[in-house]
């Protein structure tokens, strides 16, 4: 009995260690197709014409990362994996060219050092929501409760242009996606013991999906707070 048991404890691990890996290796193919295409078009004349004279193309951008977002989050149980990993690409390549203004906003010295500060954190909370017994149900539905919260207070700053404000919001942000990553690692974790074997593959594209952005806005927060404008 006991040699059973074990025997499943083990098969349990094998598995989650298996999707999670698988979901830490489609995020990083996500941040990386993301900060070259960044890179790549903030160095593009043709790019940067464009979009200095069509604004409209940012908004475009936004509406269609939300959209697949929504569509991936909701649809998740009906998409394959390919389909759900192709999704999630063009996520990510969207997010990239969306993010060339980044560039021109910060120096590169301060976004390297910011992207390592991020990679430092991200990476702390991330081992955190894994191996910890602690539930983090209650703190993850209170955190994104705040993140709506925060959606909000940051639109009404767009008429206000408060400077304190902005600067509680940047704090508040890094907060809010610090637990978030926590959360949706331990989230993954246990999805990844129940979850039936063929639905695997496409849940780690949804993880990889919330993990990137826990990422990307951890990383835009910090960005905010550390960073020194060119200007």
């Amino acid at each position: 009995m006991n040699n059973f048991v074990n025997n499943v404890y083990v098969q349990s691990d094998t598995r989650v260690s298996s999707v999670m890996k698988r979901v830490y290796l489609i995020m990083t193919l996500g941040l990386v197709l993301t900060g070259f295409l960044a890179w790549f078009c903030a160095h593009s004349q043709a790019y940067i014409e464009f979009i200095a004279l069509h604004s409209w193309a940012m908004w475009a951008m936004v509406i269609a990362q939300f959209a697949i977002v929504i569509g991936v989050s909701a649809g998740i149980n009906k998409l394959s994996t390919a389909t759900a990993l192709l999704l999630f690409l063009v996520f990510a390549a969207l997010n990239g060219l969306w993010l060339v203004p980044v560039f021109y906003a910060y120096s590169k010295v301060v976004i390297a050092k910011t992207f390592f500060i991020t990679a430092g954190v991200f990476g702390a909370m991330s081992v955190y929501g894994f191996c910890t017994n602690r539930d983090l149900s209650r703190i993850g539905s209170f955190l994104v409760m705040a993140l709506f919260g925060l959606i909000i207070v940051s639109l009404v700053n767009i008429f206000v242009h408060s400077s304190g404000l902005d600067w509680l919001i940047s704090i508040a942000g890094v907060l809010i996606f610090i637990g978030l990553t926590a959360w949706d690692t331990q989230q993954m974790k246990r999805i990844a013991q129940v979850a039936p074997d063929d639905s695997l593959g496409r849940l780690a594209v949804l993880g990889a999906l919330n993990l990137y952005l826990d990422f990307i806005n951890l990383f835009l927060f910090l960005l905010r707070i550390f960073g020194n404008s060119n200007d």
